[in-house]
């Protein structure tokens, strides 16, 4: 049985993998979102689908993008067979003065949540997000839709978890083989934070992670074939991008 969870990253939510679960279903894979639900969609956490088959032949595929990885529990990372990290981090805050700014900057968005500034900083991130796109090339999201009361809550409790994490996502397997996808021009994930999370993967693992950096792509990754890529280097051993 081959099953996939995809989770999405901060102010987004689960329309983002609406190509990739059409694309996968077709291929033979069960698909799941998980939903923070910082809109009008409930928040959804999904589990594995029990699965009789012989162990080597299950294939339990973790997809994330950003900080959608942290947001997942950990028994779902645990029991992963692969994992792909989209444009992902261990530690978003680099240590020291190289972050400081950067945490300062969270702060302030964390405050903007609920007040009138909250649309122009949202749009903001969502720019950034997307550059050097436009972000009219963004699927949609709760930030163009509305936030709920509830989600607001959420958003502004996983913007903290965001600002504070500090090591790879929790349950994630040795054995695990990883895809890691960066985008080489993101404006979100510092340098350093990408340089941290290859470090901290090659002491966690048990194999190499596959890397791909795609140079000129933002942090959205607003590759039109980037799923078809995924979805060989799952079904497949290729390595390059």
């Amino acid at each position: 049985m081959k099953q996939v969870i995809a989770m999405h990253g901060w102010s987004g939510d689960s329309r983002v993998w609406r190509p990739w679960q059409r694309r996968f279903q077709h291929h033979g894979w069960t698909w799941q979102n998980g939903e923070r639900g910082y809109g009008s969609r409930p928040p959804f956490m999904p589990t594995w689908s029990s699965d009789r088959s012989p162990v080597q032949q299950q294939r339990r595929v973790i997809i994330g993008h950003s900080l959608g990885p942290h947001l997942l529990p950990e028994p779902v990372l645990r029991a992963s067979t692969d994992v792909v990290l989209l444009a992902c981090f261990s530690r978003f805050v680099p240590v020291g003065r190289a972050g400081r700014a950067l945490h300062t900057g969270l702060i302030g968005m964390g405050h903007c949540i609920g007040t009138d500034q909250e649309r122009t900083m949202l749009h903001t991130f969502l720019n950034r997000a997307a550059a050097p796109e436009s972000a009219s090339g963004l699927p949609a999201n709760p930030v163009h839709d509305g936030l709920s009361t509830a989600g607001r809550q959420r958003l502004r409790a996983d913007l903290t978890q965001l600002r504070d994490t500090a090591s790879l996502p929790s349950g994630l397997p040795t054995g695990a083989r990883v895809l890691v996808v960066n985008a080489g021009a993101d404006a979100i994930v510092v340098a350093e934070a990408r340089r941290q999370l290859l470090e901290d993967l090659q002491h966690h693992l048990q194999h190499k992670p596959s890397i791909w950096t795609l140079e000129g792509s933002g942090h959205a990754l607003l590759v039109p074939d980037l799923l078809l890529r995924v979805q060989e280097w799952l079904e497949h051993s290729g390595t390059a991008p």
